[in-house]
């Protein structure tokens, strides 16, 4: 088969790609380095002409519901319309777990992205997963004041990388499904104790209090609200598997 990887060169995408390629597939990454901008739509006719399927792992920064929603509404409906033009045949989505009920910041711009797949004229599928285990280091990084770094609330049931990319390139191959089954990590853990366990494995210790987030999105977190539902489908890298594997500090 012939896929087209949209933000194949993040920490998703590159797992897709390598995949992919692993199984025989032809990827091609769609990056402005390619010649490929797709939230402006531009080198997309030529870059997408002759594939079979497109796997969009896009992601960007923002925690704006506005700019967020902006954003994915604009590389979806590109990747939409040059892919229809181009012949492509499945178009499939990596969504989060919960946007439809927690539909705030972030996730509101992943819920609009969702909608706008649906209402795409190219066959789709949507496969929703919980947050990464490299999460943790990722909000390490965000949740700070100077050199006081906090620990977030949160409710999560994280999933290996590896899994997550495995199960889009297995979709790519199977055709259009709709709406997939949601996939997850084996077992819930709490944020804050994944933040304090990553810190102190990479040399960063010493005292990190832990938070509540405000507002809707802070409670939704934090009640259970983006927990995978009791039919998802659950992975089998725990937490503790992947914090043993990462390089200490």
């Amino acid at each position: 088969m012939e896929i087209a990887v949209a933000g194949g060169t993040g920490i998703a995408g590159t797992e897709v790609a390598r995949i992919a390629q692993q199984r025989g597939h032809r990827v091609r990454v769609l990056t402005r380095g390619n010649g490929v901008d797709v939230r402006a739509g531009t080198g997309l006719e030529d870059a997408l002409a002759g594939a079979d399927a497109v796997i969009d792992v896009l992601s960007t920064s923002t925690r704006s519901a506005r700019a967020a929603t902006d954003f994915f509404t604009e590389t979806s409906s590109h990747l939409l319309a040059c892919g229809g033009r181009a012949g492509v045949r499945h178009h499939i989505a990596l969504s989060i777990v919960g946007v439809d009920r927690a539909p705030h910041g972030y996730y509101a711009g992943k819920l609009a992205q969702e909608q706008t797949v649906r209402s795409g004229t190219v066959p789709w599928t949507i496969q929703r997963a919980t947050q990464f285990h490299d999460f943790a280091a990722q909000t390490y990084r965000t949740a700070s004041f100077g050199p006081l770094h906090l620990a977030l609330r949160m409710r999560t049931q994280p999933i290996a990388i590896v899994e997550v990319a495995t199960r889009l390139v297995d979709l790519a191959e199977s055709g259009p499904a709709g709406e997939a089954r949601d996939i997850a990590g084996p077992q819930e853990e709490q944020l804050v104790d994944m933040m304090r366990s990553w810190a102190a494995h990479t040399g960063r210790g010493g005292w990190m209090p832990a938070f509540a987030l405000p507002g809707a999105f802070g409670r939704a977190i934090r009640d259970g609200s983006i927990l995978p539902s009791p039919d998802a489908e659950l992975g089998t890298v725990t937490f503790a598997d992947w914090l043993a594997a990462q390089p200490r500090g």
